[in-house]
């Protein structure tokens, strides 16, 4: 996964079929930084976890954005999600916030299901690592 403009790009290959192709994510109005490949920010800051989601297909396709913060411990410190039906065609930038507040390093895994009750992966989960201050 290349690193361009501050934002991480999923590369698909062609055998691989996804209904929903999140194009990457990036952090925005958050006032966090992105240095060495990691997102750096305070305890206390706001951060949104944004992704560029495309619907590829000919058809509406419901989805479930889904957002989970773990510390380096593995301890879930958030999930939250974003349901809803995108066209065929249909591009969404979903949005969720954070806000830490204890000092450490986070991994923010996204996911893009079926449905919140539905695991089936309709694109590859996307990870990111956020140093927190």
């Amino acid at each position: 996964m290349p690193l361009v403009n501050k934002s991480i790009t999923v590369l698909l290959f062609s055998m691989m079929l996804f209904s929903i192709i999140p194009a990457g994510y990036s952090q925005i109005k958050s006032g966090a930084t992105l240095e060495n490949g990691m997102w750096n920010t305070k305890v206390g800051k706001q951060v949104q976890i944004t992704t560029d989601v495309t619907n590829g297909q000919d058809r509406a396709q419901p989805f479930a954005y889904i957002v989970q913060i773990q510390n380096q411990d593995g301890i879930v410190y958030s999930l939250s999600w974003i349901t809803g039906t995108l066209d065929a065609g249909q591009s969404l930038s979903p949005s969720q916030s954070w806000m830490p507040t204890t000092p450490g390093t986070y991994t923010a895994q996204i996911f893009v299901w079926a449905s919140v009750d539905n695991p089936d992966a309709l694109s590859p989960p996307l990870a990111m690592k956020i140093i927190v201050s």
